[in-house]
């Protein structure tokens, strides 16, 4: 090219206008423009001036770089807004900015830069050496920010940059056949580096002049210009993955998407169809590229918890080395995130990253520098490790390191004190570490010694030790291996394990100490053992039995059997065995040494049913119809049983009657019933029985309603004999039978009752002094004096002397003048007789007026003794506590009998009585509790018949 340049300016309507002609001092090589400025390279330098100026100011508007020839040729250059760039043979790379012609920075190269290839703002420049390497430069920061461009083809004629705004760091290089995309990674936890990111094949003679978010502009051989999708933008075509997409393509475009730092793209692509290790691939971009926020968001949406709470904890950290360290760490870099934290205003993150991973070495050199008084808790830390692997001889050199010898850190030093005791006894050096042991406070550091002695066969030691600690267990048991059976003895009281007590006793046994051998086969629960030699060797059998019955010891039994049989202790013996479930041999023995009752009494309810019958088969035989009879029964053949016991001569408690009306309720059998009611009227001998045990068997039948009229029948014959009380029970009990069946109560049972509890209240109150109340019950029962024949006139004399007493002379008077008759006149009390006959000569008719109380059922006044209510015509419910007809307000029953009582009056009673007047069950007044609603026991429902 010659030296001469026209610059000339396109128009819109004329075409093209000249606006100067320049002319240069050399062969022009190559020449750049911008909107002001021209530079021009040609022997070896290159002038810069403005396009256009005025001539007079022309040589101020113009200048020659390099100054210095010294500084060598110049062989590229290049032009932007703001800045010249040029590169001289001899390596350098120098930046001019443009408006004060002067050089702002200078990168000095190894060797000589052929091609300099500036971005659009000038601040990053890619250029070529004569070795065809390509290098990226930040002239800012010329000093560190050259980095060499991987895999850089050495026939690589061109660089373009990325005009996309947000993809300013991405470049191409390209040569005749491809082009190559490469991305600079300015802030990493690695540093800046620039990567390669892919190729894409040009076609035949295709010159690439622009490059715009992935989309390369080229010129043609005919000056056309095409468009070329670069191949590692391939992701920026798709808009939604669909289920076509293959793994390995998706795959591949989320990869191209984080090296050009594309992570909403990568983010949207694991979206629509990312798996697991696509999300996972996309957070650790996220972390190298120290994208703390949205790597947050990545791992959220992968469900991360735990690396969503580790980046929210370093959200607000504004050191970028400490940031970097933490992420360079979350991602298993430690040997960089250590390197990041050293550099960082928190060296000692360090230390901490060391510690938490265990790396004892390099947190131990990592305090020397920065936190001494951390050593001690690193070398204890570090040997707990250490004698975890089983490597004892650094263990105990970092256990005595840990020693810190001061009282703060107490409980440290005890640890270490314990680690070297352990470590002591490891090494062989058993003096020292059980010295140590014992004088050490835990029981647990003796116990673990202790262990490691008994592993290595050092029993004497470990046993000591054991004991040392309290562990009597463990103690006697080392002591019993090492036959130290003194020991043994000593430690026995605080020993709970059987086993040793066990090994003991067989020690003592075969040494002829069978006193100690029994004690300590007790202390084992070997129950057997001690009986064998409690009857064997010590001739102790009371001690024996008393073991056999505490503890139902099958074989312990058996021995004692055979023990009494050597003694002719027939009854023992039989008792023994049957304990011992050897049933057979009892039988057998018992029936030939006359021992059957005592076999039958032994057996009791645990026999079999043949068992039974083979007894009852024996009393057969012998003619004992109760035993017979008894043991027939228990087998269930109940015909056999009643024929046995009917058999039976009378007895004094009549239990043979008693037993077989027992064996007729239990049977069920209306031929039986039949034969032993004939044998209770009398119809087989003549001789009819008590009618109370007509009585039983009706209830032994469940035939109640039978069993009321023979219990009235009872009742009425106990009463006309002065057998009150015994009346009393039988209509109690037949009524609360007749109550638990829900059946009726007869009338003439309900008044009989009343009229004989009215009768024993009249005791109580009397003994209590409290006569009103006497003097009432003796004016019922004396108006039912025909249901006491035996005892009629002593009743009214004792009616007469307790009205008077009340005030009741009226009535004192009515009934004085009923004894005044022929047939009770003579049989008065002498010393009463002469007051009675004054009483009757001088009548007294005044009367306290009886007290009125409302009626339970509909509120109509009567006297508080009334028990039948004239307005609505009910029976009503007496108390009986005082026989007065019951009160709804004051309402309370008897927890024992359940019959009822008035709450205030029951009280009062219990407090000088101690039992029920009614079932006399044992009665307290916490037990009596006040009923507030009694309707329910004012239910006018007639039972069913």
């Amino acid at each position: 090219m010659s030296g001469r340049i026209r610059i000339t300016k396109l128009l819109r309507h004329s075409g093209f206008n000249k606006l100067k002609d320049i002319e240069y001092l050399g062969t022009i090589a190559s020449m750049c423009l911008n909107s002001d400025y021209a530079a021009a390279l040609f022997e070896g330098k290159v002038q810069l001036h403005m396009i256009e100026s005025k001539d007079q100011e022309e040589k101020k508007q113009m200048k020659l770089f390099p100054d210095d020839d010294r500084k060598g040729r110049i062989l590229c250059h290049a032009l932007t807004a703001d800045f010249l760039y040029y590169g001289t043979d001899s390596g350098n790379v120098a930046c001019v900015l443009v408006e004060d012609w002067e050089t702002v920075s200078s990168y000095s190269h190894s060797v000589g830069v052929r091609k300099v290839f500036p971005d659009l703002n000038g601040t990053r420049l890619v250029f070529i050496d004569d070795k065809n390497s390509g290098f990226l430069l930040s002239p800012a920061n010329a000093t560190d920010s050259c980095f060499e461009l991987p895999n850089f083809s050495p026939t690589i004629t061109g660089v373009l940059w990325d005009n996309w705004h947000a993809d300013r760091g991405v470049f191409v290089a390209y040569d005749d056949d491809k082009v190559y995309t490469y991305a600079l990674h300015k802030t990493t936890i690695y540093g800046t580096r620039v990567v390669l990111v892919g190729s894409t094949a040009l076609l035949f003679s295709q010159k690439p002049l622009l490059l715009y978010n992935g989309e390369l502009t080229c010129q043609t051989v005919s000056g056309n210009t095409s468009e070329v999708a670069l191949s590692t933008h391939s992701f920026l075509k798709r808009s939604t993955v669909t289920s076509a997409d293959l793994p390995p393509e998706l795959s591949k475009q989320l990869t191209q998407a984080l090296m050009l730092k594309r992570f909403h793209e990568a983010c949207d692509l694991c979206k629509s169809s990312g798996s697991s290790t696509d999300w996972a691939e996309l957070g650790k971009a996220c972390l190298v590229h120290m994208e703390v926020e949205l790597a947050i968001q990545v791992y959220r949406m992968s469900g991360n918890v735990g690396m969503v709470l580790s980046l929210q904890g370093i959200q607000g950290i504004e050191d970028m080395n400490l940031r970097a360290g933490h992420l360079a760490m979350f991602l298993g870099d430690y040997n960089l995130a250590q390197d990041l934290y050293l550099s960082s205003s928190c060296p000692i993150a360090a230390l901490e990253m060391r510690r938490d991973l265990l790396h004892w070495d390099s947190a131990l050199m990592l305090a020397k520098r920065l936190a001494e008084d951390q050593i001690p808790f690193i070398s204890k830390e570090y040997a707990v490790h250490l004698e975890f692997i089983g490597d004892y001889v650094n263990a105990l050199a970092h256990y005595e390191k840990g020693m810190t010898h001061n009282n703060k850190f107490q409980e440290h030093d005890e640890a270490c004190q314990a680690g070297v005791a352990r470590m002591s006894i490891r090494m062989g050096d058993i003096r020292r570490g059980a010295a140590q042991a014992i004088q050490h406070p835990s029981r647990v550091l003796k116990k673990e010694c202790g262990a490691i002695l008994e592993s290595m066969k050092q029993f004497s030691e470990a046993a000591q030790l054991y004991e040392k600690g309290q562990y009597y267990d463990k103690a006697a048991s080392v002591y019993i291996r090492c036959k130290n059976w003194a020991k043994v003895g000593e430690l026995l009281p605080h020993v709970s394990s059987p086993k040793i007590h066990l090994q003991y006793a067989k020690a003592k046994e075969a040494d002829g100490k069978y006193k100690d051998a029994a004690q300590a086969y007790e202390s084992a629960k070997d129950w057997d053992n001690m009986i064998r030699v409690l009857l064997d060797h010590l001739n102790n059998p009371e001690d024996a039995v008393r073991i056999v019955r505490e503890t139902q010891s099958i074989d312990g039994a058996k021995m004692v059997a055979r023990f009494f049989l050597r003694l002719s202790d027939y009854s023992s013996a039989i008792h023994f065995l049957v304990l011992s479930q050897c049933n057979d041999e009892a039988f057998q023995l018992a029936q030939q040494h006359g021992q059957m009752e005592v076999y039958a009494d032994i057996i009791g309810t645990e026999a079999t049913q043949e068992d039974y019958q083979s007894i009852a088969l024996y009393f057969e035989g012998e003619k004992k119809h109760l035993q017979a009879g008894k043991f027939f029964q228990k087998c269930g053949q109940y015909s056999r049983a009643l024929k046995h016991f009917l058999k039976c001569p009378n007895t004094d408690d009549n239990l043979a009657v008693e037993m077989a009306i027992e064996t007729v309720g239990q049977a069920k059998d209306s031929s039986l019933t039949n034969q032993l009611i004939d044998y209770l009227m009398g119809e087989s001998d003549g001789m009819p029985k008590d009618a109370k045990y007509l009585f039983r068997l009706y209830m032994a039948l469940q035939q109640y309603r039978e069993a009321a009229r023979t219990a009235i029948i009872i009742a009425r014959e106990e009463q006309c004999a002065g057998n009150y009380r015994n009346a009393h029970d039988v209509l109690f009990s037949m009524y609360t039978e007749l109550q638990a069946q829900k059946i009726k109560i007869p009338a003439e049972m309900a008044t009989n009752l009343m009229i004989l509890h009215s009768y024993l209240l009249v005791k109580i109150h009397v003994k209590r002094g409290d006569h009103l109340k006497g003097a009432r019950m003796l004016i019922r029962v004396s108006n039912n004096i025909s249901k006491f024949p035996a005892h009629v006139v002593p009743i009214l004399t004792s009616a007469v002397i307790e009205c008077h007493r009340a005030g009741l002379k009226n009535s004192a008077f009515s009934f004085a003048a009923m004894l005044m008759r022929p047939e009770y006149r003579n049989e008065i009390d002498p010393k009463y007789r002469k007051k009675i006959e004054a009483m009757v000569r001088r009548p007294d008719t005044s009367e306290l007026e009886e007290e009125t109380t409302p009626c339970p059922y509909c509120g109509f006044q009567l006297p508080q003794n009334e028990l039948l209510c004239i307005s609505c015509k009910n029976n009503l419910p007496y108390c009986i506590a005082t026989g007065r007809h019951m009160l709804k307000e004051d309402w309370s029953e008897c927890p024992r009998c359940e019959f009822p009582a008035l709450y205030s009056q029951f009280i009062q009673l219990l407090e000088t009585e101690t039992v029920c007047p009614m079932c006399s069950e044992t009665l307290s007044v916490k037990q009596v509790k006040k009923i507030s609603d009694c309707s329910k026991y004012l239910q006018t429902d007639e039972l069913d018949q």
